[in-house]
Formats: C-alpha cells, sequence, structure tokens
C-alpha cells in the first residue's frame, strides 16, 4: 500500500509540475502583454488541419457524385424522351439538379448548406431555395412613391438579377410606372406578396442573428453536417481533437478564467481604496489590462490591432461594431476604457460591480426613462473632463453574428466631441464568437468558448471624426457606421438591431399602410 502511494506521488509531481508551470508561464505573459507565440503556431497548425479536412470531404464528394450520375440505359432513354419527373438542370454552382428538387450527388446539398467548397460563393447565406434579385420594399427609410431605386448595387439586397422586373408592369415600390394615367390593378400587390414570403423564408434581419455560415468544417459539430464520420482519417481527427479540447484545453482555460476574475475583484477593491488619485489612476490601469488580457488567454484569444497611431485616446468616445461581451476584452488588452452598457447580473454583473469600485463607468436599466437621461447626463460630464479615458460604445445596442453592421443609435453622436472608430472582425472558422443571448445564457456561451478552438479577430483602428457643421446626430452615426462596415467587410443594414427582442415599430406599419392607401385610392 505504501508502494503505490509513492508511485502516486511520484505520477503526480510528474504530471502536475508541467502543468502548473505552464500555467504560470501564461498568466505571468498575459499580465505583462507578452507571448512565447505558441499560439500563432497553434492557429497555424488547425489552418493547416482544416484544409486537410476540406480535402477528404471533397474527395468524398466527388466519388458520390461519380457513383450516382451513372445512371442505367433505362434512365438515360427517359431523359431523351424528356419526362418532366426526371429533367435535370444546372445549378448555380455547375452541379446537376433534377426539376423536382432531387439532388444527384448525396452531400452537394450540405455544400451548399455549409459552404464546404473554400472556391464556392455562398449565396443568401446557404440559402438555395430563394435568391434575392431586389431590396426590400418594407424598409424603414421608404416613405416616398418616387420609382425604386432598387437597380443601385449598393442598395439592401443587391443588383437586380438581369431580365428581373423589366418587363413587369409595376416597380419594386409597388407603384406602377404608368400609374396616374392606368389607375390601380391588382398586380400591384404582387410586390408586397412577393417581400413577403422572401421575408418568411429568410430576411434581413433575422439571418444576422444566427450563426455566421462557415466554407470549411472547422472539426466542431456544432458547425458540421455529421462530417466526423465522412471518412475514418476525419474520424481520428475529430476525437483527438475532441479529447484535447474537453480534457486539456478546456479545464487550462477555465482555471485561468477564474484566476482572472479573482485578480479583476481584489485588484480593483485595493485600487479603489487608494487615496491618491494618481496612484489610484496608474494602479487602475494596470489592473485593467492584467483582468482583460488573462480572460483573452483563457479562450486562446489571438488579436491582431492594426493602425495603432489611430488608437482612442482620452476625452472622446470610442465605437465600435458589436458580435460578443468578448469585445470589451478583446479591445482592453490593449488600451483603458470607462464602459458603458446595460446592467446585468450573474457572471458579468460580478465584473461590472467590481470595474465600478475603481474608474468611472456606467451602468443603466434600459427600460428606465430616468436612467436614459441620467446617462446622457454622465456622459457629457465625462467627455468635459480631459483626463478620463475615453468611453467604450457599442451604438448597435446588441451582439450581431460578425456579417454585418446594423443601425447605430444616435445618443452618443448627440453629445459632442471625438468619435474614434473600431472596426472588428472575427475569423469564424476557429470558433463562433456571436453571442446569440435569445438561445444561451452566459454560462452557457463560456462553456462554448472554453471548448471551441480559439478566437481570433482583427482589430482596425481608424482616424477619428467629427461632426460636421449642420449634420444631423442621425447622419453622423450612419457616417461612422459606414465606414466601420467599410473596414471590417460587413455588410451595412439600416434596420434597427432590437428587432432581435421586440416587433417592428408602429410607425413603420403606418408609414407603408399609407403607401398602399395612396395606391388603392389611384392618387
Amino acid at each position: 500500500m505504501a508502494g503505490l502511494q509513492v508511485v502516486w506521488s511520484i505520477m503526480s509531481m510528474v504530471t502536475l509540475t508541467p502543468i502548473f508551470v505552464s500555467l504560470f508561464a501564461i498568466v505571468f505573459m498575459a499580465s505583462i502583454g507578452k507571448s512565447f507565440g505558441v499560439r500563432r503556431l497553434y492557429v497555424n497548425l488547425l489552418v493547416r488541419i482544416f484544409e486537410f479536412g476540406r480535402q477528404n470531404i471533397e474527395s468524398v464528394r466527388l466519388q458520390q457524385y461519380a457513383n450516382i450520375t451513372r445512371s442505367d440505359p433505362e434512365e438515360e432513354e427517359t431523359l431523351a424522351k424528356g419526362d418532366v419527373g426526371t429533367e435535370s438542370q444546372e445549378n448555380i454552382d455547375g452541379t446537376t439538379v433534377k426539376a423536382n428538387g432531387n439532388i444527384p450527388n448525396g452531400g452537394s446539398q450540405h455544400r451548399l448548406a455549409n459552404g464546404g467548397d473554400s472556391s464556392s460563393h455562398i449565396v443568401n447565406g446557404g440559402n438555395t431555395v430563394i435568391s434575392r434579385a431586389e431590396s426590400l420594399i418594407l424598409s424603414p427609410d421608404v416613405i416616398d412613391d418616387t420609382r425604386s431605386k432598387s437597380t443601385d448595387p449598393h442598395e439592401e439586397g443587391g443588383m437586380r438579377e438581369e431580365g428581373d422586373g423589366e418587363d413587369d408592369e409595376t416597380n419594386s415600390d409597388g407603384s406602377e410606372g404608368d400609374h396616374e394615367a392606368m389607375g390601380f390593378k391588382l398586380s400591384n400587390c404582387l410586390d408586397y406578396v412577393k417581400s413577403g414570403m422572401e421575408a418568411i423564408i429568410e430576411d434581413d434581419v433575422t439571418s444576422r442573428f444566427l450563426a455566421e455560415e462557415l466554407k470549411n468544417w472547422n472539426l466542431l459539430t456544432r458547425t458540421n453536417r455529421h462530417y466526423e464520420f465522412i471518412t475514418w482519417r476525419l474520424t481520428g481527427i475529430w476525437m483527438i481533437g475532441f479529447l484535447i479540447r474537453y480534457f486539456i484545453l478546456m479545464p487550462m482555460r477555465v482555471l485561468i478564467c477564474f484566476i482572472g476574475v479573482v485578480y479583476c475583484v481584489i485588484g480593483f477593491a485595493i485600487v479603489g481604496i487608494i487615496p491618491t488619485y494618481r496612484l489610484r489612476r496608474t494602479m487602475n490601469d494596470m489592473v485593467f489590462k492584467h483582468t482583460f488580457r488573462m480572460i483573452t488567454r483563457s479562450i486562446s484569444g489571438l488579436v491582431r490591432f492594426h493602425n495603432p497611431e489611430y488608437k482612442p485616446k482620452n476625452c472622446g468616445f470610442c465605437v465600435a461594431n458589436h458580435t460578443t461581451p468578448i469585445d470589451i476584452a478583446i479591445l482592453s488588452t490593449d488600451c483603458i476604457y470607462s464602459l458603458i452598457g446595460q446592467r446585468h447580473g450573474g457572471f458579468l454583473g460580478v465584473l461590472q460591480r467590481a470595474l465600478a469600485r475603481a474608474s468611472p463607468h456606467i451602468w443603466f436599466e434600459r427600460a428606465e426613462v430616468k436612467d436614459r437621461l441620467f446617462v446622457a447626463k454622465r456622459l457629457k460630464e465625462h467627455v468635459s473632463d480631459p483626463i478620463n479615458p475615453p468611453i467604450l460604445i457599442f451604438p448597435e445596442g446588441t451582439c450581431i453574428n460578425n456579417t454585418s453592421v446594423m443601425q447605430f443609435k444616435k445618443g452618443s453622436f448627440e453629445v459632442g466631441g471625438v468619435i474614434y472608430p473600431v472596426a472588428i472582425k472575427y475569423d469564424p472558422r476557429f470558433g463562433d464568437a456571436f453571442w446569440n443571448s435569445s438561445r444561451y445564457s452566459m454560462m452557457q456561451y463560456l462553456f462554448l468558448m472554453m471548448t471551441s478552438w480559439a478566437i481570433v479577430c482583427d482589430v482596425w483602428y481608424l482616424p477619428p471624426m467629427y461632426r460636421e457643421e449642420g449634420e444631423s446626430a442621425i447622419d453622423f452615426a450612419n457616417r461612422v457606421k459606414s465606414v466601420i462596415a467599410k473596414q471590417g467587410g460587413l455588410v451595412d443594414l439600416v434596420w434597427d438591431g432590437q428587432l432581435k427582442r421586440m416587433k417592428p415599430k408602429k410607425e413603420w406599419k403606418e408609414k407603408q399602410q399609407e403607401k398602399f392607401s395612396k395606391l388603392l385610392k389611384g392618387e
């Protein structure tokens, strides 16, 4: 018995000592903002593995396609006779699709759904049922009855397809070309019906609150189409990756995150009782960066910052697109911010209360009007003091799935002062950073982050922007939004992100009802 205890103690020392040494090294290097380069090598290795998996999946698909396309002489004779039930046609990607909707190769539908072919273009977010040819007519900013400008390639829905609507009697906004002369026709309703059916299948708003489509499978079962059993090679790689993610990476990540949170709570509590302002500010900046660097390392975060000369400075607003609460940790590894946002409970609430003990942050209740007035007052007071750090704001007000930028709230653009735009773009191959708060709680989301391969993103600091003379706050917000969308390669949308939680505004419906009533009256 004593011999077994000795063996166990020796084995524990041999296995646990390297783990604790590695953990200490990770935490220490994170606190000083340095790295050994292991994460970059790890990410590059993952890219090679994903590419190997893509090649295996494509080879299996080609084999399946070759086997299925070897039709019998009877089937070929039937096709020659032009049987409607088996007539085939060419799909948008060159694959053969039967008229009754059957896809010849068993896996080609999956390839279109999740984009297994890296060279293929995913149309309409992977949905092959309908490809929208014109912009939505039920847009919140469409008020007039003039001819639609949907042929502009910069409109929401993109360019019109060749020949689409050229011979129709109605325009894309539901009005007729010769409306005044010809009067109302029943066909004027067809554009509304078409837009309604398109919205039921897949609209421009709800698709922004779903996980981003991938071109290649990243060996995660949450993003695959049962590819883990397509070949024995992929099965082996997937099983090894599962063991590494759940039994090696996740325990270490949880421990690092726990150390970061404990450091945050204790560190800011100590900073809050320091009487001297200058020393308190210096200590706050150090604890602030150390905390978020450790939290970022706990998810194997690899952040690439661009244009550091435009880094936000004191007495201003840092405005960025919003994908996840981790955006705060990502940006705070490189700069000190004052934070503003909705008051939360649970894990986020612990961090919010700890941060508020040492530096000026603004937390509010979204539903209370009094809080809105208080926030506006606090914002003006904050930016008027040149020694205060910049305020980090996400004007969308909710998380979007890293494919687009939605409507910016005008509040922070009315206060005045300099705006520092920042564009954030995550690489979805290594893990989906988007937080669908309607589906996952914060703890569930953190579990998904801890069991992903890594969180890799690019951050672009953009030149500071100022509100021009005579420019409204809404126009200024839209101008900043367009700059962020262009730099991050994101789609610029006019819709309010709060449609994720609530119904469209009543005035939007009334505008469309008024517009349609004019058609009925023949005005």
